[in-house]
């Protein structure tokens, strides 16, 4: 499955009459990766064609992708392509794409790689999406745009809570940190952050970073969890106010439960925070183009796409990686 050509693969002329190919990030089996050419599915009028320039790896889904600990899941099987945190170029564009040839778009990820199962399937050269999808995003962002879904995924995770502030947060990743980012934004008290790891308590602005047995505050009114621990109910309960709520805006490998009297005793409110939607990237896009909400100091790693076995690695074992980008443009 791997190429034997690989510039041959991501630079094929669009329109050249030949099959379109492209290297994608291919997980064969759990903790097996590959940098392999794909064929992609021909673009309809509705589609465009874009050129990937970067694309992140992100720790939650495709750690348990790459782990062979992912849960049931719609699209779940092996061999499949990656990604959902891809920017790139739109190089054809179909007359009912509603795109143009030559926009910068954010591309969620693509199902166009036949018998190669796209989940999320944006980690390739080159991918055929339906011009719905892709959103145009400014070119100055560069690799920073692919931090846009963490962007949309913490803006929608706010919705519906208290606008007045008494967050907890836990975990300071990139998503744990782009809420934080929202909270301060959304005004109020600012948002209290547990971090167990000292390398990843540093970066931030405007709320402070503590560890959790540092920290004895009792009557947070919205706790956000991002750190995808499926015991964290028990510990987080107990630190509500009365009907306070618990966000999860994690992925969760292992069945959650918690113990009933302390919930009870709170009236606390449980929400799972699924999937954002495109009103949430139109909003995290505005605030970020208007100054309002900064990407800045997200990206600790960059590495070309051929490394990609190498850099997925390190995104997932090494604790100093927030986030990892793979450059597309160096494909030889």
């Amino acid at each position: 499955m791997v190429s034997s050509d690989r510039e041959s693969a991501s630079r094929t002329p669009v329109n050249s009459g030949s099959v379109v190919k492209a290297l994608a990030v291919i997980l064969e089996k759990p903790r097996h990766i590959v940098l392999g050419e794909v064929e992609l599915t021909p673009p309809a009028p509705a589609d465009v064609v874009v050129d990937i320039a970067f694309s992140g790896i992100s720790t939650g889904t495709e750690r348990l992708l790459w782990s062979g600990r992912m849960p049931h899941f719609p699209g779940m099987g092996y061999p499949l392509v990656p990604g959902y945190e891809s920017v790139g170029r739109v190089v054809e564009a179909g007359t009912e794409s509603g795109r143009r040839e030559g926009d910068f778009v954010f591309v969620p990820g693509a199902r166009c790689y036949g018998d190669v199962r796209g989940l999320f399937g944006g980690a390739a050269s080159r991918v055929v999406v339906p011009g719905s999808r892709v959103t145009p995003v400014p070119e100055s962002l560069g690799d920073r745009a692919s931090l846009l879904a963490l962007a949309a995924t913490a803006y929608h995770a706010r919705q519906g809570s208290a606008a007045e502030g008494g967050d907890l947060i836990i975990g300071h990743g990139v998503l744990g940190r782009l809420l934080a980012r929202l909270s301060v934004l959304a005004g109020g008290p600012p948002p209290v952050v547990w971090e167990t790891n000292p390398r990843r308590a540093v970066g931030a602005v405007g709320y402070d970073v503590v560890d959790p047995s540092q920290d004895e505050r009792g009557n947070y009114r919205t706790i956000y969890d991002v750190s995808g621990d499926p015991t964290i109910l028990d510990r987080v309960i107990p630190r509500l106010t009365r009907g306070g709520e618990v966000v999860l805006a994690g992925f969760y490998e292992g069945q959650l439960a918690f113990t009933f009297p302390p919930a009870f005793m709170r009236e606390a409110r449980i929400r799972v925070a699924a999937e954002w939607r495109e009103t949430d990237l139109e909003a995290v896009r505005s605030l970020v183009e208007a100054g309002a909400l900064s990407l800045d100091g997200l990206i600790t790693h960059r590495e070309a796409a051929v490394t990609a076995p190498d850099a997925y690695r390190t995104a997932f074992e090494d604790p100093s990686c927030l986030k990892m980008i793979l450059d597309w443009s160096a494909r030889s």
